[in-house]
């Protein structure tokens, strides 16, 4: 053999035995006593599922009555059948105006504007973001809410609603400046 051919033989006994050590399985006693021991111990237990009670749904009642975080409305009728029958009404057949598609309780004074002349217009915010303005003889709200007065910090109006026995009312409402809204 040449002395090339005899390094390579050299070099494969060498390698071969380095690989023979490595794979010899006396290493891995620890690991071994590890997972013997572990597979000794006694399982654990794991709880079912708890039942939950199914779901009951609510059915709110009192849809129809006032919010009980309103002012009450103060409406004078009496039960007294004698009662003159009252002339007020709506006038409905003029053109309604922009307000008078949102309730008042969406509606807030934000502002007024003094004309040069004297005229003193309120500006209102609508329930969708919008601006208008507004003087005394507009309506705004859903029961035909007629402006009476417009103050700086103040919008009074009379509404006319349903008495309930066929006729209508007047009723004073009015809207504050709200200076968190402006």
């Amino acid at each position: 053999m040449t002395g090339k051919h005899a390094s390579k033989a050299w070099f494969g006994v060498c390698l071969v035995t380095f690989l023979a050590g490595c794979s010899q399985g006396g290493g891995f006693a620890d690991l071994d006593k590890f997972m013997a021991d572990t597979r000794a111990k006694p399982r654990g237990h794991v709880e079912p599922l708890p039942e939950f009670k199914a779901y009951e749904a609510f059915t709110y009642s009192a849809a129809d009555r006032r919010a009980p975080f309103e002012p009450p409305i103060d409406v004078q009728l009496t039960m007294v059948d004698n009662e003159p029958v009252s002339d007020v009404e709506p006038d409905l057949d003029r053109p309604r105006e922009v307000l008078e598609n949102f309730d008042l309780k969406v509606l807030d004074m934000v502002g007024t504007l003094q004309r040069v002349e004297g005229g003193l217009f309120a500006l209102i915010k609508d329930g969708s973001g919008g601006i208008h303005r507004v003087r005394t003889g507009n309506y705004m709200g859903q029961n035909y809410g007629r402006i009476v007065g417009i103050s700086e910090t103040r919008i009074e109006l009379i509404e006319i609603v349903p008495n309930g026995r066929g006729g209508w009312v007047e009723r004073p409402r009015s809207l504050t400046l709200d200076e968190e809204a402006g």
